[in-house]
């Protein structure tokens, strides 16, 4: 039987309380909410820590999804359905419950979280790639103050990210710009499982010309891969199948898959291919359907 190592728990009460615990058993301490990814690796032995933090009592000053004119403001112990079942949310940023959709099953996205699944940093983790394609930027707290960095800057490896020791992730935000649409695609090797490949796209237009576009890909590389050269070879373009895929030939020569039970190198790459073309084509239709961020 898989048995985790022996460990202390605690409760936290308040976002102060949870950092307190942190600070004070420090590094062998972890905040835990759903538990979906940490406690099988705890099992496995993977993870092997001295004291988990409850957080669940922090959901009514974390679950929060705020609305504002040039952004919305997610608290990082939003539940997955809460975040599927939000028809504001998904009228801004569809990509989200594209996303959710195909995250896990009912059971795992009634207790998991927004900021568990970004602080998990799995390779293949969807929320990582949807918050990629968006642009969206990460509230971190700690004893000291706060700080605010860019998805590129959080992630920082596999199960690594800018997340201190003694520091919480409070908030995401996820920025709010006109003429945009959004989508995300997965290939799973069954419901529910972790993405042999994933994309998410974003894209803006103004009178027909794509005026920018951002692309997430998660499971072909050691983190959440955003490409710079597609946006670049994106912006100006008025859209078409030829520019989807030239998109595509790009996502797929810069992405940095490494082959395992799901599938070899050059299968990732076709699929980072095939649904970055997706994820455009989406976007676009979404937008000249009138789907798109206000």
């Amino acid at each position: 039987m898989q048995v985790p190592a022996p460990f202390d728990y605690a409760r936290a009460t308040s976002v102060e309380h949870a950092i307190g615990l942190l600070e004070r058993l420090g590094e062998g301490a972890r905040l835990v909410a759903g538990g979906h990814s940490l406690l099988p690796m705890m099992k496995l032995r993977l993870a092997n820590l001295e004291y988990l933090i409850d957080i669940n009592d922090l959901h009514d000053e974390l679950g929060y999804i705020t609305f504002e004119p040039d952004q919305v403001r997610i608290g990082a112990m939003a539940r997955h359905r809460e975040l599927l079942e939000s028809d504001e949310l998904a009228g801004i940023f569809p990509i989200v419950r594209d996303a959710e959709r195909v995250i896990a099953d009912p059971v795992v996205r009634n207790r998991g979280t927004l900021g568990g699944s970004l602080c998990q940093a799995d390779p293949s983790e969807d929320l990582s790639a949807v918050c990629t394609a968006i642009g969206a930027s990460c509230l971190i707290r700690g004893s000291t103050g706060e700080r605010v960095v860019t998805m590129e800057d959080f992630h920082r490896g596999p199960y690594e990210t800018a997340v201190g020791d003694a520091e919480m992730l409070i908030e995401v935000r996820l920025p709010i710009r006109p003429g945009g649409s959004s989508a995300y695609e997965k290939v799973e090797r069954r419901a529910g499982d972790w993405a042999v490949v994933s994309a998410g796209a974003a894209v803006w237009m103004a009178d027909g010309v794509i005026t920018d576009a951002r692309i997430g890909l998660a499971a072909v590389g050691p983190n959440t891969t955003s490409i710079e050269a597609v946006s670049e070879a994106l912006r100006g373009e008025t859209p078409s199948e030829e520019v989807y895929a030239r998109a595509g030939a790009i996502a797929a020569q810069q992405c940095r898959p490494t082959a395992d039970g799901r599938g070899s190198v050059d299968f990732k790459r076709h699929l980072a291919d095939e649904l970055t073309r997706r994820t455009l084509r989406r976007s676009v239709a979404r937008l000249t359907e009138g789907e798109q961020h206000r």
